[in-house]
Formats: structure tokens, sequence, C-alpha cells
């Protein structure tokens, strides 16, 4: 039976590419630098913030080092600007709370920031755990963020789904012992055509069908629990 829907953040519930990309053209910006993120994909903002300074200043992996601070500065002021829910995810987790199945989430965004943006976005009741990349030692895809999500949520990880749109949150779904794995591949992905070799239990293509995927799953799960 399952109790609880662990979900990823960017690209699974929130479009933050505009954000997080932008502030690369910020960043650079305010070096006297001309903006050079027109023509990026919104698929490489699953980089992080590391990541995407790679892009912008390709071989000087000392000043990305040194700039990483800027950026993640420059992106909390920010985090909102033009981040926004996906279609039908709001419809989504009203779905579980009348179902009286909590939500949660389990990413790898600094967990400050991911407290921030939904409160910011006014989200942040919608959630009965959050768990950062940060807060613990490890993070996705090792299953440990899934397993302290559970103990907050006192459950155990088999009545838990797992909802992500990276390769990582489904192998930390299968490692953490899910009862199934959903991925979502209208997420930032730069290749897909990979997802099918993920090992999701369902790949979902379109934002408004996650609702009608999350009921298929739970079905299925309680017709096997009978």
């Amino acid at each position: 039976m399952v109790r609880a829907v662990l979900f990823d953040l960017d690209g699974t519930l929130i479009d933050t590419a505009a954000d997080l990309i932008g502030t690369l053209d910020d960043v650079r910006v305010e070096l006297g630098l001309d903006p050079c993120t027109a023509a990026l994909p919104p698929a490489v903002a699953a980089r992080g913030g590391r990541g995407l300074l790679t892009l912008g200043f390709p071989d000087q992996p000392e000043l990305v080092e040194r700039l990483l601070p800027r950026y993640l500065q420059i992106y909390a002021g920010r985090l909102a600007r033009l981040s926004r829910p996906y279609a039908g995810i709001a419809e989504v987790l009203d779905q579980l709370q009348t179902a009286g199945i909590p939500a949660a989430i389990v990413t790898n965004k600094p967990e400050g920031l991911a407290r921030q943006l939904l409160a910011e976005l006014g989200w942040t009741e919608r959630f009965a755990a959050l768990v950062g990349g940060d807060t613990l030692d490890r993070r996705k895809p090792y299953p440990e963020p899934i397993w302290h999500a559970c103990q907050a949520l006192r459950l155990k990880p088999e009545q838990t789904v797992m909802v992500g749109d990276d390769e990582r949150d489904i192998a930390a779904g299968r490692a953490a012992g899910c009862a199934l794995n959903i991925a979502t591949a209208y997420g930032y992905l730069e290749m897909p055509d990979q997802v099918a070799g993920w090992g999701a239990d369902e790949i979902v293509d379109d934002p408004r069908q996650l609702g009608a995927a999350l009921q298929r799953c739970l079905s299925l799960l309680s017709h096997r629990a009978h």
C-alpha cells in the first residue's frame, strides 16, 4: 500500500530552467562579458550551477569554483522570477491531498534554495517533508535522501513512489526500495532516448499525464496488496 509520493523538484514539479540558465548570463554580465545562453536548450539546467558555469567558462575549472558562490547568491535573488509549476502539477498535488497521500520532495537542489523557491511560489504547505542536496552527506543517486524522507514521514521506502526527471532519481528510488519509480520525460533531458534504459516502472511524457500515471500506479499497487 502506497502511503506517500516522493518528487524531485526541478524539471519534475517546477520548470526552473529559465532562472537557472539566466543566472549564468547575470554572472557573465557582472564580469563585463556578453550573455551566452541564448542558444542553450532548457535541458542543460539539469547540470546545476557548477555545470552551467562550466558551459559559460569552459576549460576554467578554478574560475568556476570561485564563481559558484556568487552564482548561487544571484540565483537566490531570482529564484521565482521566471520559474513556474508545470501544467497540471498543482492538480496532481490536490489529488494526492484529497486522497490523504502526503507528498514530499527529494531534490539535489540545496535545501535552503528549495525551501525558498517553494515559499516564493506559495507551496510550502503542500509538502510533508523536504530533503535537499546538502541535507545529508550523500545525495541522489544514492538512496540515503529517500530513506531520510521516509524517516520524516514515518514510512518504509516500499510504501512510497519516487517521481523524477533524471536517471539519478530512478536509481535512488530503486536503490532505496521504493515500490515504484516514475520517470518524467518532460523534464531536463539532454538525451531523451535514454530514458527507457533507466529502469523506471512508468515514463510520463507530459506533466498533464502525471496524475493519471500516479493513479494507475497506486491502483496497481493496491491490487498487488490484496
